[in-house]
């Protein structure tokens, strides 16, 4: 029992860990070559070669060419981990940072509701109010600033991120549970259709023409860690999606802010301020209730 609930930790601790990293990662690539279609396209690029080694290792490779019915959800998934990005390209490139920040954090609400209304799932009281203690927890840490949120007709694509983000979760348990893929399968061809749509996009729009190639010779092993990381993502967040319900792996997500602005302060020179650390202390608040689920309710049906 032990040892099962060892396991459980560290997947889900590897899950937030990895998306930290690669939130980190991200940020520095996208700053470096100015352009988030063509960091995008590295560092899937990148993790395109650890994945495939991976398939490669377990002597699985050649099922990539196997899927069968399974073909068009695996594309699909592809898609909208592409989409989730581009909007939210989008809303930041018209739209005020601190909404952006806080309407892409719906995800969260939007996979409880749907978990309630499509898939009959209880969530109690505490459930909620676990949940919206960490959410505004999150929001501090991000340092939004809620005095200056405002609303415009850009913000609705972060909306349409947090959609895709919601609709992805479901789709990748979907393809999990009906069709059977495994995790690896299921991240191979999410990352291949990412990496295509996002070397297209940056053809199109003449970033991969206009970037100093020359340049990588001082980013590479950024993008070989955001690389790494990306697959990192893939490896916890698809098995824990296959054991948890996705309500739950969504709302473990909300510790990658604690880490990753921790991750800003010992690397990238970033400032913990008080904002910050209440912040901290109120995601761990709200963890707090939702990991006392069981034994709330045991106590009160006694």
């Amino acid at each position: 029992m032990k040892h099962a609930n060892r396991s459980a930790v560290g997947m889900i601790g590897g899950m937030v860990l990895a998306w930290s990293i690669y939130y980190a990662v991200s940020k520095v690539v996208v700053g470096a070559t100015g352009s988030a279609l063509l960091a995008g396209f590295l560092l899937r690029s990148s993790a395109l070669v650890f994945l495939t080694a991976q398939l490669l290792l377990d002597g699985s490779f050649s099922r990539l060419f196997h899927q069968g019915k399974a073909m068009r959800i695996l594309l699909m998934i592809g898609v909208f981990g592409f989409l989730l990005d581009l909007f939210a390209n989008l809303g930041y490139a018209g739209g005020s940072l601190s909404t952006g920040t806080a309407l892409l954090k719906t995800d969260v609400l939007m996979v409880n509701l749907v978990s309630v209304i499509l898939y009959k799932k209880k969530l109690y009281a505490s459930d909620w109010l676990g949940t919206f203690v960490m959410l505004f927890g999150v929001l501090l840490v991000l340092g939004v600033d809620f005095g200056s949120m405002s609303l415009n007709l850009y913000d609705l694509f972060f909306i349409l991120s947090a959609m895709c983000v919601t609709a992805n979760a479901f789709i990748i348990k979907r393809a999990q549970d009906k069709y059977h893929e495994d995790a690896d399968m299921i991240s191979y061809y999410n990352n291949f259709v990412v990496l295509l749509l996002f070397g297209t996009a940056a053809a199109v729009t003449g970033d991969l023409g206009r970037f100093d190639w020359a340049s990588l010779r001082d980013l590479w092993w950024l993008v070989l860690l955001g690389g790494l990381a990306q697959t990192g993502i893939y490896f916890f967040y698809y098995r824990n999606l296959k054991k948890y319900e996705v309500w739950v792996v969504k709302l473990c997500l909300l510790l990658m802010p604690v880490v990753s602005c921790f991750i800003g302060v010992f690397f990238l020179n970033e400032e913990l301020n008080a904002k910050k650390m209440l912040g901290i202390l109120i995601v761990l608040a709200g963890a707090a209730v939702l990991l006392l689920r069981s034994r709330i309710h045991h106590e009160a049906k006694n």
